[in-house]
C-alpha cells in the first residue's frame, strides 16, 4: 500500500499543484475584481462564493453568475480562468491515465491484492517459488489433492499461463524475485498457515537464498530446495535445509536399484507416481557388459559415478570434453549422434546405452540410431522438455530421465504423504523377493492403474469414532479398520504399508495390532476403500459393526421405536 500510495504522490504531484495553484489564482482574482449589485454599488465576492463559482465553472457545467450579474472584468477573468482550468484539468487526467497503464504502477497494485489474498488464507498452504516445468507439475499435482498452493516467479509469462491454468482450486501467483525477502514475506513465508517453502527455480544461488531467508525468518517452515550441484548440496545442508533434491543423484540410484533390487524399484515407481495412471512393466538394466553414455554433463557424470560403483565399466562419448572434463576410463570424442562414433565406443558388443545430452534431439537421435546398430541395447534416455512428450513416448525407451518430473514427484511425497517417504527408506533395507512379495498385493488392488496412497492419523480430527472407542478402554484392531462398512466379513482393497507411533515404525503391519491415539498409518488401495474407510473413522455406529456386528440404530426417532416392545402376532404366545 505505501508504494502504491508514493507512486502516486510522485506521478501526480505536479499536475496536483499547478491544478491547485490555477483554482487559488483563480479564486483569488474574483475576490480582488470589484463588481456591481442590483443598486449599483460596488461589491466584491467573498472567497466561499469565488470558489463554488469556480468549482462549477471549471467542469463546464455554467450554473449562471451569482449572486449579481458580472461586471465586464469579472466576465474578462471568467474567461481566462476557465480555459486555464480546463488545460489544467486535461494535463491532469493525462497524467493519471499514464500513470494506471504504467507497469510499474500496476505491478504495485497487483502486488497489493495478492499480498492481500496471501494473508486471507486460513488453510495451510505451501510457497512454491518457480513455476516452470517443475513447479508447473508440482502446483498440478497439490492442487488435486486440495492442498492450497501459492506461487512465486520472475517470468511475468508463467504467472500468466498460471491465471489460465484449469486448476482444481484457486492459487495466488505473484511475478516477482523469490530472491528478495520482501517479495517471500508477501507471499506468505511469515504467514502462520505456511507450511513448507519449495525452491525451484533454475538458478541455484536463489534457490540457496530461498533456502536461507526461510530459515531465518520462519525456523518452524519446512524447506525444501532443487540443487544441481554438490557445492551447493552441501551449503543448503550447513544451515538445516530439510530436503535437498538433485534429480540428476536420484535417477542415479533409482538406475542403480534397478540394477540390485528390480521388484524395489517397480515398488516405489508404482507407489509414488500419481494416482490412476498406468502401471510400468519392470524393467531389468543389464548389471555385467559395457554401457555407453553419451554426455558427460552433470547427468551424464551421476549416472557415470554410480555405474562404476556397480561395477560396470562405462566409456564415455562426448562432444566437448575440455569444458565437461575427462572421465578416468575410456571415452570417445563426438556427439553420439552418428553411426561412426557409436562404432568407435564398440556400442555392438555395448549391453546399455543413456543419452544424456541437454537436447532432446540428440539423446532422440542417439537412441535411434544406437538401435540399428545394436537393437538388444538396454535404453536411458534424457528428457529435458515437457513438451516432448508424445516424442519420448513414441520413443519407447526403457528408462526416461525427465529432470522436472523427478523432482516434481519427490516434492509431492514429501508433502502430501511424508510417510511414504519413510516407508520407501525403509523398504531399501528390504530384499528384493520382500518388494516382490508386496509388489504383487499392490498389482491385485489395481488391475493396470496406480493405486491411491494415503495416511491416516488416530486423532480427534481424523478419526473420532476411533479415539472416543479407543479412550473409553475399547480394543480397535487395525484389521477393523479396512473392513467393509457394509459387510464386515469383506476386506476393503486396502493395503496398510507403515505404522508409526512415537520413534517406532513398522513395516506392513500386522492386521491384529491394536491401535492408540496419536498413531499414523500409511494405506495404499482403491479410492473407494478410501472414502469407505473414513466412515469407519468418523462415525460410531460403523465403528461398532465392523468391530462387534451389531448395528445400532441413529437418532432419536430410531433409538425410540426400538425400545418399544413389538406386538404379538396372531397366534404368537
Amino acid at each position: 500500500m505505501n508504494n502504491v500510495v508514493f507512486l502516486v504522490l510522485r506521478r501526480m504531484r505536479r499536475p496536483l499543484l499547478t491544478l491547485v495553484l490555477t483554482y487559488a489564482v483563480a479564486v483569488l482574482g474574483l475576490t480582488l475584481i470589484p463588481g456591481q449589485d442590483a443598486e449599483g454599488n460596488r461589491w466584491y465576492m467573498d472567497f466561499f462564493h469565488a470558489f463554488y463559482f469556480v468549482s462549477f465553472m471549471a467542469t463546464t457545467i455554467g450554473f449562471g453568475e451569482i449572486p449579481y450579474a458580472f461586471s465586464d472584468a469579472q466576465r474578462l477573468w471568467v474567461i481566462f480562468s476557465l480555459y486555464a482550468t480546463v488545460i489544467v484539468w486535461l494535463y491532469a487526467i493525462g497524467t493519471l491515465l499514464a500513470l494506471i497503464q504504467d507497469h510499474t504502477f500496476r505491478h504495485s497494485l497487483t502486488e497489493r491484492r495478492f499480498s492481500k489474498r496471501v494473508r486471507a488464507i486460513r488453510e495451510p498452504f505451501v510457497l512454491v517459488c518457480g513455476y516452470g516445468e517443475t513447479g508447473s507439475v508440482l502446483v498440478h499435482a497439490l492442487t488435486a489433492r486440495d492442498q492450497r498452493v501459492v506461487v512465486l516467479d520472475r517470468e511475468r509469462d508463467r504467472v500468466s499461463l498460471l491465471r489460465l491454468e484449469n486448476l482444481r482450486q484457486y492459487v495466488p501467483a505473484l511475478d516477482g524475485d523469490a530472491g528478495r525477502p520482501a517479495h517471500l514475506l508477501e507471499a506468505g513465508l511469515g504467514h502462520p498457515q505456511c507450511r513448507a517453502v519449495v525452491a525451484l527455480t533454475d538458478n541455484n544461488e536463489i534457490n540457496l537464498k530461498i533456502a536461507l531467508t526461510g530459515k531465518l525468518l520462519h525456523p518452524e517452515v519446512k524447506v525444501i530446495c532443487r540443487a544441481d550441484s554438490h557445492d551447493v548440496e552441501a551449503n543448503m545442508a550447513s544451515f538445516g535445509t530439510d530436503y535437498i533434491i538433485d534429480p540428476y543423484d536420484t535417477f542415479s540410484n533409482h538406475l542403480a536399484t534397478a540394477m540390485q533390487a528390480p521388484g524395489l524399484y517397480l515398488l516405489h515407481e508404482w507407489l509414488t507416481s500419481l494416482c490412476h495412471q498406468p502401471l510400468i512393466d519392470p524393467v531389468y538394466p543389464p548389471t555385467e557388459g559395457v554401457w555407453l553414455i553419451c554426455g558427460y554433463g552433470r547427468f551424464g557424470k551421476a549416472v557415470y559415478r554410480r555405474l562404476k560403483a556397480e561395477g560396470v565399466e562405462p566409456v564415455v562419448i562426448e562432444r566437448r570434453p575440455e569444458q565437461t572434463g575427462v572421465p578416468e576410463g575410456h571415452f570417445v570424442v563426438g556427439r553420439g549422434t552418428e553411426a561412426v562414433t557409436l562404432e568407435e565406443a564398440n556400442v555392438a558388443r555395448a549391453v546399455g546405452i543413456v543419452a544424456g545430452t541437454d537436447d532432446d534431439t540428440n539423446n532422440l537421435s542417439i537412441i535411434m540410431t544406437a538401435r540399428e546398430l545394436n537393437p538388444d541395447l538396454f535404453t536411458v534416455v534424457r528428457q529435458n522438455e515437457q513438451e516432448n512428450q508424445s516424442i519420448f513416448q513414441a520413443l519407447g525407451a526403457d528408462m526416461v530421465m525427465h529432470p522436472s518430473t523427478i523432482v516434481a514427484n519427490k516434492v509431492r511425497v514429501l508433502l502430501a504423504t511424508p510417510l511414504l517417504y519413510e516407508f520407501m527408506s525403509l523398504a531399501l533395507h528390504e530384499s528384493d523377493a520382500w518388494a516382490c512379495e508386496l509388489v504383487s498385493r499392490v498389482g491385485s488392488l489395481e488391475s493396470d492403474r496406480v493405486p491411491a496412497v494415503w495416511e491416516v492419523r488416530v486423532d480427534a480430527e481424523q478419526c473420532p469414532a476411533m479415539v472416543e472407542a479407543i479412550a473409553a478402554g475399547k480394543r480397535v484392531r487395525l484389521a477393523r479398520m479396512i473392513a467393509d462398512p457394509r459387510n464386515r466379513k469383506r476386506t476393503l482393497q486396502a493395503i496398510p504399508l507403515l505404522l508409526r507411533r512415537g520413534n517406532e515404525r513398522q513395516m506392513l503391519p500386522d492386521l491384529d495390532s491394536a491401535l492408540k491415539s496419536g498413531d499414523s498409518l500409511l494405506f495404499c488401495g482403491r479410492e473407494s476403500a478410501r472414502s469407505a474407510m473414513a466412515w469407519i473413522q468418523r462415525n460410531a455406529a460403523s465403528l461398532d459393526y465392523v468391530t462387534t456386528g451389531d448395528t445400532r440404530p441413529q437418532g432419536w426417532v430410531w433409538r425410540a421405536f426400538s425400545r418399544r416392545p413389538r406386538r404379538p402376532r396372531d397366534g404368537e404366545v
